[in-house]
């Protein structure tokens, strides 16, 4: 199995649209990405989706931001409240669930087997060991951790 490089990468799907998650939605959209915005709580995903829009405004109140940049970032970004429906077809999974190890494990378990083959499998966290997240993979070289610090403009 072949990784994505990073030039490769088009689509990418956030779990979780809390703070960091939307923030990391945020960011992959302006740098061009299609990406899958997906929380298990049920309307929270389009909800960040509007976080996302109102920083997104703020960016052009302060002079960072062009109004045609905003909406196509935001035309790239889709709310899921489906899992498998948000990672079937990405290039990149990046978790920014909860700090809880039982949690990571048994999302990773399920992105295993949801997400293509050759998709790169990131943990967000910033405080537990990514080789116990790991090891809930069948293959753990896709998998890797990628800690973002505050990913807004």
């Amino acid at each position: 199995m072949t990784l994505p490089t990073l030039e490769q990468i088009r689509s990418i799907g956030v779990i979780g649209a809390g703070t960091m998650g939307h923030g990391i939605a945020h960011v992959a959209a302006l740098m061009g990405a299609q990406v899958h915005l997906y929380d298990a709580m049920r309307g929270a995903a389009q909800a960040g989706i509007a976080k996302i829009a109102k920083n997104l405004d703020r960016g052009i109140e302060l002079g960072k931001l062009q109004q045609p940049a905003r909406d196509a970032a935001l035309a790239r970004i889709t709310a899921f409240d489906e899992l498998a429906s948000a990672c079937a077809q990405v290039d990149c999974v990046i978790e920014a669930a909860p700090e809880q190890l039982d949690l990571k494990r048994d999302l990773f378990g399920s992105l295993d087997q949801i997400a293509p083959s050759h998709a790169l499998l990131a943990t967000n966290t910033s405080s537990l060991p990514i080789s116990e997240i790991a090891k809930s993979l069948r293959d753990p070289s896709r998998f890797v951790g990628m800690h973002f610090f505050n990913p807004f403009m």
